[in-house]
């Protein structure tokens, strides 16, 4: 039977599924940060990039999946987020996208392919925007890569649920435990001004990449989604039914099957 928490009730209680034992786990220092990052299995890589606010650990249901296709997993929380910490410094996409380059040189990975949620999508395809020769490809779910691409939030129990989540893990994991107000202030304001890629830019993208969207996204518009497919050359669109922003927790089964069909089809 298919797994689902439509509602975010199991998430909100007990967050993702637990994540397997690492075979390896540390932290780079980089820019003022420490980043820290984990790895499961062999096989070609790909690295799972997690949203605004959240950590590595949400992309629990997601691992075991990967794995079993014969994947090398790599997590990585994102500078401030889970077990990373940050400096003062403003947020940036492009800093955290260096940020995984830098754990990338550390396990001697020259070419990953990207997951990217949110936050963590619009990362991975600045990434590939920068670097290219290190990306095999990009799956990017459920973000925008300019202001034009965003909705109006209406408050809802789902979001007031994943909130709560966020700042109780935040709490458990991170080295500054009472920060969280300043840390949620500092990444709107990167989600506010960025990112700004035009037409142009995404037309310069030589990577493959999956634009994927939830038929009931909480956060971007259906149109925004559709113009990034037609922008990025040889972008594939990937219309996800029946979930929101949250599907790799709402229904992981469908969402995995969309993931690993992508990652299938890459090169090597």
């Amino acid at each position: 039977m298919e797994f689902r928490d439509d509602d975010l009730a199991a998430f909100a209680e007990n967050g993702a599924a637990p994540l397997p034992a690492a075979a390896a786990e540390g932290h780079v220092a980089r820019n003022g940060a420490s980043i820290w990052y984990a790895t499961y299995g062999k096989g070609a890589p790909v690295i799972l990039l997690h949203g605004g606010l959240g950590h590595s650990g949400n992309w629990g249901y997601q691992v075991p999946a990967l794995l079993e296709a014969g994947r090398r997993v790599i997590l990585i929380d994102s500078r401030g987020h889970g077990r990373s910490t940050r400096d003062t410094r403003p947020y940036s996409y492009e800093l955290v996208a260096s940020d995984v380059l830098a754990v990338m040189d550390r396990l001697q990975i020259e070419t990953a392919a990207f997951a990217g949620w949110s936050d963590g999508a619009c990362i991975a395809l600045v990434l590939a925007s920068m670097a290219p020769e290190r990306a095999a490809g990009v799956f990017f779910f459920a973000c925008n890569m300019d202001p034009s691409g965003t909705r109006e939030i209406e408050p809802s129990p789902i979001l007031d649920r994943c909130f709560g989540r966020h700042s109780s893990d935040y709490r458990q994991l991170s080295a500054t435990p009472d920060d969280f107000g300043a840390f949620v202030d500092a990444v709107s304001e990167m989600q506010r001004t960025e990112p700004n890629y035009t037409a142009e830019d995404l037309g310069r993208i030589r990577v493959p990449v999956a634009i994927v969207q939830s038929e009931n996204d909480e956060f971007i518009k259906r149109e925004h989604a559709d113009y990034l497919a037609r922008s990025i050359p040889g972008a594939e669109f990937i219309l996800l039914p029946g979930v929101s922003h949250f599907a790799p927790l709402q229904r992981p089964d469908r969402f995995n099957a969309v993931l690993n069909a992508f990652l299938a089809k890459l090169p090597g």
